[in-house]
């Protein structure tokens, strides 16, 4: 991946829905923001754009979260370009418009910086031909809200460099993001080509009397949508051809494709269908306001993504895999314990704090860390010899919140043949304890299910450890039980 350490201050040029989208995505990943648009209210609607993705990115990554970066609203478009690194236009799709302001943005801007589109469909050749330098101009096409979708085509024009492309995909992955990089220039690129095809069927059953616009977002959001989330089209219809896979699925159901179900021109956007979409849509909406549905709008995102993440899968592998770099960043200024590791947004509960499963998940895995060390690996287990847990306790001393880093020291409190005396402390980003816990475990033959002495190696490692960790003072709660005065 291209370095790109170098960039700290991000221009924008449009402060729209998507503009100031962008701004909050490139603040909330820590970069300063400059951004011009005409509209004398523009400060006024990015704060609040900011304020909504403030409140998803701390439910969706909490304490992981770089210091914010700055968000100013420029005088001029050259105050807000002149200084900057890397540049995002997202002006209204007018061809001339654009070619006009890009003309400015390149007059303004420093010869070496690279200036993306947020264009949703013109092609990057064209808007590029009208620039001194082409080569640095690329179409970075994102998705609303910007600062929480992580889908941004990337497509260069023909002038373009693959440098250019380089740093835009760069750039957007370190902000979480998941960049498409779109191989052939084409109008309306990938995605906004699927959901036009959609997008026109949908306002023929509006049209013909077929569905109102709340039956047909049920028809998606309670079915197809929900796969769409995570697998896509083509992988859902390869499982459904089962075990004979894609080629079976296209025998059976693609001479479905020569009958006339859908309509593949756009029906004329009378004022009557205007009419007729903008009135179910205003009953669909049932009176609840713009921001509280984008509210509700980022709370399923996040809640999605979340689940995804722990699964590893679709926009859960990139936010999985954006925490790992935003933690990363911190451990490396903190180095930990045996275990560290940051509080999942799976984990927290009603209050904002890590939920009592969790903190047990946490010192299990603590406790795994250690039979590793001491050779009872997965490796031993596979062997048929193991550890069981027999007895715990818990102990509750503080709250761990999202994304706060987490570390769990171990003390080896005794062992014999069979047993191992384990207690585990947890502390937070402050050092403070947040819990402890107390486990006794018992080494089984897990053919016999039966306890069983430890393997020699095992049995050697363990009182190796008992010794080191004897002259440790014992800790003050072990031992202690649960009882009423």
């Amino acid at each position: 991946m291209t370095d790109i350490s170098a960039i700290r201050s991000i221009g924008l040029v449009g402060g729209g829905v998507i503009g100031a989208g962008w701004a909050a995505r490139f603040a909330l990943a820590g970069y300063d923001v400059c951004l011009f648009d005409p509209d004398p209210e523009a400060g006024r609607k990015v704060n609040a754009v900011l304020d909504n993705a403030r409140r998803a990115q701390r439910r969706l990554l909490g304490a992981l979260l770089p210091r914010e970066g700055t968000v100013t609203i420029a005088r001029t478009l050259a105050d807000a370009v002149a200084q900057a690194d890397f540049i995002q236009e997202s002006l209204p799709e007018i061809e001339t418009l654009k070619q006009r302001v890009l003309r400015e943005i390149e007059a303004a801007a420093r010869p070496d910086v690279v200036i993306g589109s947020s264009t949703s469909g013109l092609l990057p050749s064209s808007l590029q031909s009208v620039l001194a330098h082409p080569e640095r101009f690329v179409v970075g096409h994102p998705f609303n809200p910007v600062y929480l979708l992580p889908l941004v085509e990337v497509c260069g024009g023909a002038a373009t460099t693959q440098a250019t492309r380089d740093i835009a995909t760069a750039l957007y992955s370190a902000c979480g993001m998941q960049p498409l990089q779109v191989r052939v220039e084409i109008d309306g690129f990938i995605a906004d080509r699927l959901l036009e095809a959609l997008w026109r069927e949908a306002l023929w059953l509006v049209n013909d009397g077929v569905a109102t616009t709340a039956e047909i977002d049920d028809a998606i959001r309670y079915g197809a949508g929900l796969r769409w989330s995570f697998m896509g089209t083509f992988l859902t219809y390869r499982l459904a051809g089962g075990e004979a896979g894609m080629r079976h699925f296209l025998a059976q159901f693609g001479p479905a494709l020569k009958l006339p179900w859908t309509r593949l021109v756009a029906c004329e956007l009378t004022d009557e269908l205007t009419d007729m979409v903008a009135a179910q849509s205003d009953e669909q909406a049932a009176g609840i306001g713009l921001r509280e549905y984008e509210q509700k709008r980022d709370d399923c995102l996040v809640d999605v993504m979340t689940a995804l993440k722990a699964n590893d899968f679709a926009a859960g592998a990139t936010l999985k895999a954006h925490g790992a770099r935003l933690a990363a960043r911190q451990d490396a200024a903190d180095p930990g314990a045996a275990l560290t590791t940051h509080v999942d947004a799976a984990w927290i509960d009603y209050n904002g704090h890590m939920t009592e499963w969790a903190y047990l998940k946490v010192f299990g895995d603590s406790t795994d860390v250690l039979l590793a060390a001491i050779g009872a690996g997965p490796d031993y287990v596979a062997g048929g010899h193991s550890f069981y847990t027999v007895e715990s306790h818990l102990r509750h001393l503080g709250q761990a919140r999202l994304g706060e880093r987490i570390a769990v020291a171990t003390h080896v409190l005794g062992a014999d043949a069979k047993r191992l005396h384990i207690f585990h402390t947890m502390t937070g980003a402050d050092g403070a304890a947040i819990a402890t816990a107390e486990h006794m475990l018992v080494h089984v033959d897990a053919a016999a299910e039966r306890s069983a002495p430890m393997r020699p190696a095992v049995a050697e490692a363990v009182a190796a450890l008992a010794a080191a960790h004897a002259a440790m003072p014992r800790p003050d709660a072990a031992g202690r039980r649960i009882a009423l005065p």
